[in-house]
């Protein structure tokens, strides 16, 4: 019995002439779009100046979105050291969420510095529309048929034509719809952190409370999805996104015991303020 089956309408929204809209950059935009609005409005929420985010989104995006590639391309080299156009194709899909939350950090860092606000505070306030915008952008891989996950015979199933199918597949026909998975996993982590973020309105949590907690329960899903992909980015014979997410959890995990096991603050560029 068949319950859901997905098929690709294909990778184009529509085309007038030149002009050519595609899925992926559409629902990109659409998420950050979505995520400004949002956590504008929880800056509204603490009180604090929503100004902030719509600057530090600029900031965000152009760290962000080089860095996701940069991070994809330098761990598939081979596929574009003969194909140096491709470098800079990224409406043909192949960017990589640790590489944005890199270039995001160290944009947030920086401009946090620079305008004297808590980077934690701010990080806050961003990973909320963080977690919605990767449900948003993960139906991007669903229009170009790419991060699926192994063969499948399950009643939810992906169909992959065949030129999108690694050659050791090229006879299955359905696959694991890894996106499905992972956007709905984001959907939960995005709901417990406005959770917590209403809960804070009442009881304020300490800076970086949120930020942590994305990093921890973003990378449970992660590690457990990412070994169903069979386009994995590999570093030896580990899953590059395996071994980062084992890290955040370990990262995040111990910023929590730091802020409410040793009730100590987190390292900042500037004091949170008291309504965090």
């Amino acid at each position: 019995m068949v319950l859901l089956e997905f098929t690709s309408p294909g990778p184009i929204v529509f085309q007038v002439g030149g002009f050519v809209l595609r899925w992926y950059g559409l629902l990109i935009a659409t998420a950050v779009l979505l995520g400004v609005s949002l956590s504008q409005f929880l800056a509204q929420k603490k009180q604090l100046d929503p100004d902030l985010i719509a600057d530090v989104a600029i900031w965000l995006v152009l760290a962000a979105i080089p860095c996701a590639r940069i991070y994809y391309v330098t761990f598939q080299w081979r596929q574009y050291q003969n194909n140096w156009s491709e470098i800079l194709a990224i409406w043909h899909g192949g960017i990589a969420i640790h590489g944005a939350i890199i270039g995001g950090t160290i944009a947030a860092i920086v401009f946090a510095k620079i305008r004297r606000v808590s980077v934690w505070q701010l990080v806050d306030l961003i990973v909320p529309s963080l977690a919605l915008g990767q449900a948003i952008g993960r139906w991007g891989n669903f229009f170009n048929s790419e991060a699926f996950g192994s063969p499948t015979n399950l009643p939810w199933k992906l169909y992959i034509p065949p030129a999108n199918r690694p050659p050791e597949y090229i006879d299955s026909e359905y696959f694991h719809p890894t996106f499905l998975y992972e956007s709905l996993w984001n959907l939960l982590v995005f709901s417990l952190l406005l959770w917590l973020f209403r809960h804070s309105l009442n009881k304020p949590l300490q800076a970086g409370t949120l930020s942590l907690t994305y990093m921890i329960c973003y990378s449970i899903g992660r590690l457990f999805i990412e070994g169903l992909r069979t386009d994995s980015l590999m570093l030896g014979n580990f899953r590059v996104a395996q071994l980062v997410s084992l890290s955040l959890i370990l990262i995040g995990s111990f910023g929590l015991a730091w802020l409410y096991a040793w009730k100590k603050q987190l390292p900042d560029v500037a004091p949170a303020t008291q309504n965090s």
